[in-house]
This record gives structure tokens, C-alpha cells and sequence, in this order.
């Protein structure tokens, strides 16, 4: 059961730039969601867009079945964000700014849930210290909070460990693991794609606009992963030699490996044919070692193929 359908999404700025060229996505109930790409790829406007922030210039969004133009208010009564930018009053208590953002939307006051909120996000200790006096990590901690104040069934997270240590960052894949539990569907974009891979059911790569690679991680690897077979060399090299120009191959470790490229599912890999022609060129060899493509080899991947065409 898809919570969020988005179907032949545009948005077109003045001046002519398209941010988004007609995106099709759709999101289970209940599942995390990746969606990676460069900066300027068109993250931030696909998810400002479902969130109301940005107008769409074409297309149609559905958020629980609810149109996010003509069913705004209920549309956006599930949905929870938490920007890049850390846009508080500086001079508020934890305890105000949340239960502030509670009360935007209509919610009945209720105490004892935001006192569980902030708990869970360790901010109860924090709860009566203004916003001016808490680090970046827990002001983000605060931004996740005033998200969750109205008890979403989605929330959207823009890059949400953007600038923060590890430890905070493996805090926060915590949080979205127990939130996703919880039912809640998660939606995010970041740079780090190895929160990717650790936490998102399903990834998407965005780039100039258009969504072009998704599917569930074993799937992406199935489709767009390549093998790597590294040779350790007896001796390095200084340069390929020229009967293996032909090949796909790279050169590491101050020449001293070799690495071929090939695609594991073809019919013939070609590494036979390769490993004689080291021996006919008097290479010697005294390891081999394969590594499947992993999820960020996919994404640089695609971006580098975006940049030259």
C-alpha cells in the first residue's frame, strides 16, 4: 500500500530551469526510504513539494490518498519534516518550541506524550534550557522533536546528520529503526551513503531532476553492480602494457595491483582470456581477490554518467 504517490512531478523555475522532470515514486506504508544524489539534484524540492513549501509546476502528489492541493490540511497533518537548517527562536525552551509546534497543527495539549518524546530523544533533561544554550547535535535532536510533536504517520528527514558526529549519527539511525516500528514511514536524503545502506529498505538516485535508479539495495546491486577481480602483482607496474589497453583496468597501490572490472552476470567474464594474456606479457601474480560493486561505487556510478552526457 503505497502513503505516498507521487505521478509525472515537474517543477520549472523562472528563468526556465527544471528542478524536477516529471518524477514517478512511490513509497510503502511503513518503509524507509533513501533518496540519494548530488547537491542540486533535486532533493530538497521533490520532498519541499510533498511538504507544501514549494508549489509543483506540474503532476499530481497524493499523501494517504489525500491531494497535497486540494486536501492540503489533511495531507500535511501527516506529515512530519525535519529541514537542513536548524530554524528555532533562539531564546524559546526546548518544552515551548515543541509543544508550540503541537498546538500549529490542532492537536489537543497532551503532556505526557511529549514528555515520552523528549525521553526518547534524551532532550528531557534539556527540556527548560533555551534553544541558544544546546549544541548543534541536540539542536537537531529538538528539530526531529518538533517534527514529531504532532504524531505523523510520515516524516520526511533532509539530510538529518548533516554536520554531526558519529555517535549522534548512530543515535539517530536508532531513532528511525525505532520509529519505523512504530509504524511510521521514513523518507530521507543525505550525502552519507552508508546511512543508506545501513538503514533504507528501498534507495533512489536523483539526478538533474529525474530518478534514475531505484529499487531495494539487492536489487540495484543486482542491476547496476559490477565484480571487481583485484590481482596483486609479483611486481608493480608502471603503466599498463599496451596488449591490455583493450582490457578495463585500473592500476592501484602504486601499481602493484591490478583491478579488472567485469559484469558478473555475463555470459563470459573474460578473466581466463585476461590471465593468459599476463602470462604472455611475463606478469606475474601471487593473489586474486573479487569485491562486488558496493552501493556508493552504483551511485558515483550514475552521477559520473549524468556529468558527461
Amino acid at each position: 500500500m503505497s502513503v505516498i504517490d507521487i505521478r509525472g512531478l515537474v517543477k520549472a523555475y523562472k528563468g526556465g530551469t527544471l528542478a524536477l522532470k516529471g518524477v514517478d515514486l512511490s513509497i510503502g506504508k511503513g518503509e524507509i526510504f533513501a533518496l540519494l544524489g548530488p547537491n542540486g539534484a533535486g532533493k530538497t524540492t521533490l520532498i519541499s513539494i510533498v511538504c507544501g513549501i514549494v508549489t509543483k509546476t506540474a503532476g499530481s502528489v497524493r499523501v494517504a490518498g489525500d491531494d497535497i492541493e486540494t486536501d492540503y490540511r489533511a495531507a500535511r497533518r501527516r506529515i512530519g519534516l525535519v529541514p537542513q537548517e536548524l530554524t528555532t527562536d533562539a531564546f524559546e525552551t526546548v518544552w515551548d518550541t515543541v509543544a508550540f509546534t503541537r498546538g500549529l497543527f490542532g492537536c489537543a495539549r497532551d503532556d505526557a506524550y511529549l514528555e515520552r518524546l523528549l525521553k526518547r530523544l534524551t532532550l528531557w533533561e534539556k527540556r527548560h534550557s533555551r534553544m541558544l544554550e544546546l549544541s548543534g547535535g541536540m539542536k537537531r535532536r529538538v528539530m526531529i522533536a518538533k517534527a514529531l510533536a504532532h504524531e505523523p504517520e510520515i516524516l520526511f528527514l533532509d539530510e538529518p546528520t548533516a554536520g554531526v558526529d558519529v555517535e549522534l549519527r548512530r543515535d539517530m539511525w536508532a531513532l528511525v529503526r525505532a520509529l519505523r516500528a512504530d509504524g511510521t514511514t521514513i523518507i530521507l536524503t543525505t550525502h552519507y551513503i552508508e546511512e543508506a545502506e545501513e538503514m533504507a529498505d528501498r534507495v533512489g538516485v536523483i539526478r538533474g531532476g529525474e530518478l534514475v535508479a531505484l529499487g531495494n539495495k539487492a536489487e540495484l546491486m543486482a542491476q547496476l553492480g559490477r565484480r571487481t577481480l583485484k590481482i596483486f602483482l609479483d611486481a608493480p607496474l608502471a603503466a599498463l602494457p599496451e596488449r591490455l589497453h583493450g582490457w578495463d583496468l585500473d592500476l592501484a597501490d602504486g601499481g602493484r595491483e591490478l583491478d579488472y572490472h567485469f559484469d558478473s552476470k555475463a555470459e563470459e567474464t573474460g578473466i581466463p582470456r585476461l590471465m593468459r594474456q599476463l602470462d604472455e606479457a611475463g606478469i606475474g601474480w601471487r593473489d586474486l581477490t573479487t569485491r562486488q560493486s558496493s552501493l556508493e561505487d552504483i551511485f558515483v556510478s550514475l552521477v559520473r554518467a549524468g556529468d558527461a552526457s
